[in-house]
């Protein structure tokens, strides 16, 4: 029974590996991991209830559960990327299937303000656009700064930063109830707080994004 589902597992993953459109590199989907592993887990089942015969079939009930949960995220990331190019707004997969936007500080707010600079709403309008639509995750928005400036005002300035971003998706149609807001200060730098350039990637506001199991 072990082998039936190791096989099941190899030709799941080996089927769904793909040519990353924005990376050109081979990689896995996050659907083809969802599948793999629900192949793996249905067949185990399957097997102690029905032996050989009853692992095929559990191995196929899990394939299509697996591949709903790794699909909702792969499409959603995928319509992101489609309303966010050009925009300046990081979109990446995680490896534990959440989804992440980095939005840089020159697109977001000006210097020691939590006003949105010219042009940001509209990004966020992209942005609300999907996240009512795949209305089953919870987003974690969250502000970070540079090292410039004490840490309490450092923390206050992340923390209206991203309860400005989240009140403008919920106005927007995202639900609030949806979101966690966090002001992290200058706690993680994503770049080096000795240059200018660095300082400036340091200034933005993240968006987790986690399906609800």
């Amino acid at each position: 029974m072990k082998k039936i589902a190791a096989i099941m597992l190899l030709t799941s993953m080996l089927a769904a590996c793909a040519i990353d459109p924005y990376t050109g590199q081979s990689k896995v989907s996050k659907t083809a991991w969802g599948t793999g592993i629900g192949t793996a887990v249905g067949a185990g089942v399957g097997a102690l209830i029905g032996g050989e015969k009853g692992a095929l079939i559990g191995a196929g009930v899990g394939a299509l559960g697996g591949a709903a949960t790794g699909g909702y995220m792969d499409v959603q990331a995928r319509k992101l990327r489609q309303e966010l190019t050009g925009t300046g707004v990081q979109v990446q997969q995680l490896e534990n299937g959440q989804i992440l936007l980095i939005m840089p500080s020159n697109i977001t707010f000006a210097t020691d303000s939590a006003v949105f600079q010219s042009g940001f709403n509209s990004v966020l309008d992209s942005v609300a656009k999907v996240l009512a639509e795949y209305n089953k995750t919870i987003i974690y928005v969250t502000g970070h700064t540079d090292s410039t400036g004490s840490d309490s005002y450092n923390n206050t300035l992340s923390q209206n930063r991203a309860s400005a971003v989240a009140n403008y998706l919920s106005l927007r149609g995202v639900n609030a109830s949806r979101m966690v807001v966090r002001g992290m200060g200058k706690t993680n730098p994503i770049a080096s707080n000795d240059t200018a350039e660095g300082r400036a990637q340091n200034r933005r506001v993240e968006l987790t994004i986690q399906q609800i199991n």
